[in-house]
């Protein structure tokens, strides 16, 4: 079994949103597109309450983007972004989501930040993802989705520490900082991940 994991594709990764990734919204035809090919589809979905410590906000005296430690782990402080129940949390309303089967939401503990769709970021909890995986038989994960070199490079890096045979689809993500996601891929390559456009695909699966 083969699953494809759409990430963060919500409107505040998208030109207009809160925490924008350039070009973000070109994915989505694409994304569109490439759910056909899967006969399973999930995706996670940032969520946070509106408290949460890897906002600027949180830390008077802070501005976005400026690099923190919290709890012992380096943290990017973000400007306030897909907060529980606001509109620029909500799945971008140009993805389709009938073939979606399960969203795995992250991101709601207000003391860690969670950037892979499978734990937190200092791994204190799972969001069951890779439990449900194996419960559905899949060998090989396919991930894309935003942003390419925060949350759709460490949902991969996670898949591979889980044992999943793991593919980004790079021309169906966007990074914040192209710089970033050339350093995640090496990462990902050294690990046992691959690389592919979606042209590719086919010969892969």
């Amino acid at each position: 079994m083969h699953a494809l994991i759409i990430v963060d594709i919500q409107h505040d990764f998208t030109p207009g949103g809160k925490l924008a990734v350039p070009l973000g919204d070109e994915i989505i035809p694409l994304v569109n597109a490439l759910q056909e090919s899967f006969s399973l589809v999930v995706a996670t979905q940032d969520w946070h309450p509106k408290n949460h410590k890897s906002f600027a906000s949180s830390h008077p005296g802070k501005n976005p983007f400026e690099k923190i430690m919290l709890h012992g782990m380096s943290q990017v402080l973000w400007p306030d972004h897909c907060i529980q129940g606001s509109a620029g949390a909500k799945l971008h309303s140009d993805l389709n989501g009938n073939k979606i089967e399960a969203i795995f939401r992250k991101g709601m503990d207000s003391e860690i930040d969670s950037y892979s769709g499978f734990y937190d970021n200092g791994y204190k909890k799972s969001t069951g993802l890779a439990g449900y995986l194996r419960e559905r038989k899949v060998q090989k994960v396919y991930v894309c989705g935003l942003a390419a070199d925060y949350c759709v490079s460490y949902t991969a890096k996670d898949a591979l520490k889980e044992n999943f045979e793991t593919y980004i689809i790079e021309d169906a993500t966007r990074p914040i900082a192209p710089e970033g996601f050339e350093k995640a891929k090496d990462e990902i390559l050294s690990s046992g991940g691959q690389i592919i456009k979606s042209e590719m695909l086919y010969r892969h699966m």
